[in-house]
């Protein structure tokens, strides 16, 4: 501010705002990130734009998940504020894709398809949900990101769940599983056999849903995950 560097002065408050959304102070991050979009508008810096929308839909989904937290509910029975703050969430999310469509930021956008899936998966909207994880699936793929591509076949499995859709719930997690060994992370593996278990069992596969359990154990037991 003392040597009128706008520029910097918009990077600085959206570093606060993010320290802040991390310290669970959304309201003040909140105002730091709106001053970063702002300023980003006032010098027509459309990158510093698309940023500031960008963790403005970050804090908005930070405070949702942290207010319903204490709610404990399945996605899509929540209070009006908890669904008032996702919902607000997704409207920067989809403002800051617009704006890094035109960009032509690819990588950008898997971030923010990434995040409207999950934002519209908490307010039970699991068809758009299930939409926004598909476009993020290919953009992850395109990247040949496999941990980005992982989180999508998870997020795309949980969301079928809810629609009744065992079968192919099961088929993305079996992708995760796979994943997931690929990439040698052991709780990720547990978590998909986990979810893989439970699935089985409602597809009434009992005794796959026990080898799955039973995978999960042990993976917990050599993580010595009480």
């Amino acid at each position: 501010r003392t040597i009128g560097d706008r520029i910097g002065e918009a990077k600085a408050s959206g570093n606060l705002g993010n320290t802040l959304k991390i310290l669970g102070q959304f309201d003040e991050a909140v105002v730091c990130c709106q001053r970063h979009l702002d300023i980003s508008r006032e010098q027509g810096d459309k990158v510093g734009e698309a940023r500031a929308l960008y963790n403005i839909g970050n804090v908005y989904h930070a405070k949702g998940k942290h207010l319903s937290w204490n709610t404990a509910q399945d996605p899509g029975y929540l209070p009006q504020e908890v669904k008032d703050t996702l919902q607000k969430a997704s409207e920067y999310y989809e403002r800051n894709l617009s704006l890094v469509k035109e960009l032509g930021d690819r990588a950008a956008q898997g971030r923010a398809y990434g995040n409207l899936g999950n934002t519209q998966y908490l307010l039970g909207n699991f068809s758009e949900a299930i939409a926004f994880h598909k476009e993020r699936l290919a953009i992850a793929k395109e990247f040949g990101d496999k941990a980005a591509e992982r989180r999508a076949y998870s997020n795309l499995g949980n969301a079928h769940i809810f629609l009744g859709r065992f079968d192919v719930s099961a088929d993305y997690y079996k992708k995760t599983l796979q994943l997931s060994r690929q990439l040698k992370d052991q709780a990720v593996e547990a978590q998909a056999c986990y979810s893989l278990g439970n699935t089985c069992t409602l597809l009434q596969d009992y005794e796959k849903a026990i080898e799955y359990h039973l995978r999960h154990l042990v993976i917990a037991q050599e993580l010595g995950d009480r």
